[in-house]
């Protein structure tokens, strides 16, 4: 008996009307990158391992799927790196290419590779799938879209001010209101690390205040802890971990703790800037909420980092996020060249609409229209017919057999087509066709030689 087949776990298989979703998504998005200025590009599956180790922090690290070399990989390992069973010694050994982990450090590779043929500040975008070994839960896959804008050489916090920009205005057209797009920064993290006295643990500070609305104060609190962090410099911190208020009132108290530190008062500057012009400008549908425990747990990050929550009634993980990276480029040999990008997470968007029921009702048809077929000149009849319907943009078939029409229109039904065609022995002795309306039940006959009342009919029912 043959196995039954499987698929790994965190991937998926997409039905048609689960891909027609999925193209609405990112048809929307790719068509307000364009409207905001960016441009395609697209990277490879897989980068050289040296390219992404190291970018992501040790947790990221520890995600990356790992490509192992071809031929025979484990002849070339040394009896001493195979026996002390080490992966961080033996990896390197056997595989030098990995799946991308996400976007943006390919794309900081490729500004490298083609810095001069580009023309700064460069605005991009790219729409890919890249994978991580995480474990699969809701709304969390091993393979999965991402959909990034990014923009290298510039400073300008205009940028920041573009990006939130960009979030509200495809969250707004997709209908997806309400959704919450939290802003930190960098530097404020930096400088609550200082002021408590624990600079030289800044990125364990930051990894575990990520985790706080995941897993709550005490246990982020053990975390820090168990990282070397002191009980006295955490009791310093813990104001911030329940910080409240209006944004402005946030700010007002960051101000206060940060004062002695310039590099926490210069991000505190940076996101009153932000906040200031967007409270001129207005917003469509998002709402803007600073959240001081915000840091994402990446190493590349230098100045605002932003995450995107669904509406407050879904339960779900963040739908977006980016930030700041003023020196990504220097890590391959550029320096000097500051950016700043966003993704939004497409598998987790579906998610969130489909709950919602924020699709139109329309995506998933495949068909407009389907054609019975009862016989080879029947069968001819129609497939001149189909050939203009097709030329006006119709979504059209003829049923392959010459099947009982029970079985033609079962099939019709179960793939929800709104209009049938019936061409058989009367209607080709008169020259017309019959279509009927599979939800009222109608039937109305048309000209052959004339289609244009039967176009017109059937775009009022289409828009």
């Amino acid at each position: 008996m043959a196995q039954k087949p499987s698929i790994p776990k965190g991937t998926r298989d997409f039905s048609p009307s689960e891909i027609e979703k999925r193209n609405y998504i990112i048809q929307t998005i790719q068509k307000h990158f364009k409207n905001f200025g960016f441009q395609p590009i697209e990277t490879p599956s897989f980068e050289n391992l040296d390219t992404l180790i190291g970018k992501y922090g040790d947790e990221g690290d520890r995600l990356i799927f790992k490509i192992l070399n071809s031929g025979d990989f484990i002849n070339k390992v040394d009896d001493a790196t195979y026996n002390a069973r080490d992966s961080k010694s033996l990896t390197p050994k056997i595989a030098d290419k990995a799946l991308r982990y996400d976007l943006t450090v390919p794309f900081a590779r490729y500004v490298v590779m083609h810095q001069n043929e580009i023309d700064f500040p460069f605005k991009r975008y790219q729409i890919q799938p890249v994978w991580r070994a995480d474990r699969p839960q809701k709304g969390r896959f091993r393979e999965f879209y991402q959909c990034d804008a990014d923009v290298v050489g510039t400073k300008s916090l205009l940028q920041e001010i573009e990006f939130i920009q960009l979030y509200d205005t495809v969250f707004t057209d997709l209908g997806l209101n309400k959704a919450i797009i939290k802003l930190n920064n960098r530097k404020i993290l930096s400088g609550i690390a200082e002021v408590i006295g624990e600079k030289q643990h800044l990125v364990d500070f930051t990894v575990a205040l990520d985790k706080l609305d995941k897993i709550g104060k005490d246990r982020v609190i053990n975390e820090m802890r168990n990282k070397g962090i002191s009980s006295e410099a955490i009791k310093k911190a813990e104001p911030l971990f329940s910080l409240s208020g209006t944004n402005t009132e946030q700010l007002a108290k960051l101000k206060i703790f940060l004062k002695d530190s310039e590099e926490g008062s210069q991000g505190v500057e940076d996101l009153a800037f932000i906040l200031t012009a967007l409270d001129e400008l207005g917003l469509n549908s998002a709402q803007l909420s600073i959240d001081v425990t915000l840091a994402r747990g990446l190493n590349y990050y230098t100045g605002a980092i932003f995450e995107v929550a669904p509406p407050s009634e879904i339960s779900m993980g963040s739908i977006g996020g980016g930030g700041r990276y003023d020196d990504l480029t220097g890590i391959f040999g550029l320096k000097d060249m500051s950016g700043i990008g966003i993704s939004f997470g497409l598998d987790r968007i579906y998610l969130v609409m489909e709950e919602l029921g924020l699709f139109p009702d329309n995506i998933g048809r495949a068909l407009d229209v389907l054609f019975l077929n009862f016989g080879e000149q029947e069968a001819m009849a129609s497939l001149k017919l189909i050939a203009k319907l097709r030329e006006n943009g119709v979504k059209t078939d003829l049923y392959p057999d010459a099947a009982k029409m029970q079985k033609q229109m079962k099939y019709a039904n179960k793939r929800n087509v709104p209009f049938v065609v019936i061409i058989g022995d009367r209607e080709l002795a008169d020259s017309s066709f019959v279509v009927k309306d599979m939800s009222k039940g109608d039937q109305t006959t048309y000209e052959l030689s004339d289609i244009r009342g039967f176009l017109q009919d059937l775009k009022l029912f289409l828009n």
